[in-house]
């Protein structure tokens, strides 16, 4: 059963959920998690700590919304369109990542977010 998380930066609340990937499981066990992300085109990525093997699942294309873990650089991705890998609308990881949710929230606005952001990201109440 998916696991509803918020991300919070600053006064922008974003609500989201987490599959049952291993991935995603072993990421609930680090919540919550404050971490700083940096931007890559429309997707937001940065150091949580998360040491997780690349799953059968693991990715580059992505949909737009899609959360997930970048085993290579232990980071928590978000991604909200197209990255400077892209070949079209579709985001794009740099090398594959094992998706661990969605954005449920209106994700757009996080076009209007900088080059970073602080993210605080918790278990729904």
């Amino acid at each position: 059963m998916p696991t509803t998380v918020i991300i919070k930066t600053g006064a922008l609340i974003i609500p989201a959920e987490l599959n049952d990937s291993l991935s995603a499981k072993k990421l609930r066990t680090l919540l919550p998690l404050e971490l700083s992300m940096s931007r890559w085109g429309d997707e937001y990525y940065g150091d949580c700590g998360i040491d997780v093997e690349l799953s059968q699942e693991a990715r580059e294309v992505m949909e737009v919304g899609e959360l997930a873990v970048w085993p290579a650089g232990k980071a928590l991705c978000i991604f909200f369109g197209p990255t400077p890998v892209s070949s079209g609308i579709e985001p794009r990881a740099v090398s594959p990542v094992n998706p661990v949710g969605k954005l449920t929230g209106h994700y757009d606005v996080m076009k209007k977010l900088g080059s970073s952001v602080h993210v605080r990201i918790e278990i729904s109440k």
